[in-house]
């Protein structure tokens, strides 16, 4: 391999990019729009669920009642209704996404035997929504039971056998305020990677072929490992500035907390991109046209990184199979281990199953890309 041939290529390559419009776009306004889009936009905590009232008795005891889930956090009353009638309208109309139904016997019950009846109703379909308001509104509801009733036997006089309770103290690690922002930030970084690297080195061979300069370059002295080399070199280098963009960007401006080494997340984020630009290369070579090449490595980056890598779902939820199919997706050993370094402060030696498995898609992606290109014109 020859030393100035290689810096050569690689300094056509960085003159084209710089005289792209296109690809300078993609290279340097792509992940800003995409950290601020997805840091801001993409969120797992469900707060302030609007919620509409049916309050037909109307008493002081309804109205603790309601207070406590406008207090809570969980839920904003943001409607009072009159009827059944309003109540069905409000939540097909997404005015609320519950309603609180509080019967015109509430209190006369509650006085009379310690509990009574209430109801909640949710609009099933957003059911991601749905589910967790459940669980806050039975919470809700289970710590106003326990007041109630220990009001309503105090006012009887009646006195609790005592019970051995069992204490539970929860203690969550490395994520104690369970905010899905540092959750999902890290994971950002590899979406934007797998985007931008795949879309831009899929252009390089395939450009060369439609502005008719394939001629040329084969005709040069360099060999086939030389030219990709080359050409993955400044895109190498500007997937390294574009990580180390969207890190800084997550630790000091959405406050994820870095736990970790530079270091590691240095070779780990180099791994990754050798995996995302051999396999923009390989299409690039196999593809003549941009257009195809491009939008087929959005398709093969893109969709894996988001639906399999465990960045939007949990992949222990995912069916069995779908679980297997997840081991032969790259992000999802690149996402493990940003998740690790930045949450938990993971070295190289707590992470060596997932970038042992990165290691072998670099390597085996470089042997693929390298064989690719023949220096022909057939």
């Amino acid at each position: 391999m020859n030393r100035r041939r290689l810096f050569a290529i690689a300094y056509k390559e960085a003159l084209q990019i710089w005289r792209d419009p296109r690809s300078l776009a993609i290279a340097l306004l792509m992940p800003l729009m995409q950290m601020a889009l997805l840091g801001y936009g993409v969120s797992l905590d469900i707060k302030h669920v609007q919620l509409c009232v049916y309050d037909q008795e109307r008493s002081q005891i309804s109205r603790e009642l309601i207070d406590s889930f406008s207090s809570s956090g969980w839920f904003d009353v943001v409607m009072v209704l009159g009827s059944d009638r309003h109540l069905k309208s409000a939540i097909d109309s997404r005015a609320c996404v519950g309603a609180l139904t509080i019967p015109p016997d509430f209190s006369r019950r509650l006085a009379a035997s310690g509990g009574s009846d209430m109801q909640v109703v949710f609009d099933g379909t957003d059911t991601n929504t749905t589910n967790i308001a459940s669980g806050y509104a039975k919470a809700n509801v289970a710590k106003l039971t326990a007041a109630f009733l220990e009001r309503w036997t105090a006012s009887h006089g009646l006195e609790t056998a005592p019970v051995q309770a069992i204490d539970l103290r929860t203690r969550v690690w490395f994520n104690e305020g369970l905010d899905s922002r540092n959750f999902i930030i890290p994971g950002v970084v590899a979406v934007i990677l797998a985007s931008i690297g795949a879309q831009l080195t899929s252009l390089t061979i395939s450009r060369e072929w439609e502005r008719g300069t394939m001629e040329q370059l084969i005709s040069t002295p360099v060999t086939a490992f030389e030219v990709m080399l080359g050409k993955l070199l400044p895109y190498f280098a500007i997937a390294l500035v574009d990580a180390g963009f969207c890190l800084i960007v997550a630790a000091f401006w959405f406050d994820v907390p870095f736990r970790g080494n530079v270091a590691t997340l240095v070779i780990t984020t180099s791994l990754f991109a050798i995996v995302i630009l051999g396999i923009g290369y390989l299409l690039s070579v196999r593809i003549r046209s941009q257009l195809g090449a491009s939008q087929i490595a959005l398709i093969l980056t893109m969709l894996p990184t988001t639906m399999l890598s465990g960045y939007t779902f949990p992949i222990d939820q995912m069916p069995v199979a779908i679980q297997v199919v997840t081991f032969l997706v790259y992000a999802r050993y690149y996402i493990t281990i940003l998740r690790g370094v930045f949450l938990k402060g993971s070295s190289l030696a707590d992470l060596a199953m997932p970038v042992a498995a990165l290691t072998v898609f670099a390597i085996v992606i470089g042997v693929l890309a390298a064989r690719a290109f023949k220096k022909r014109l057939d």
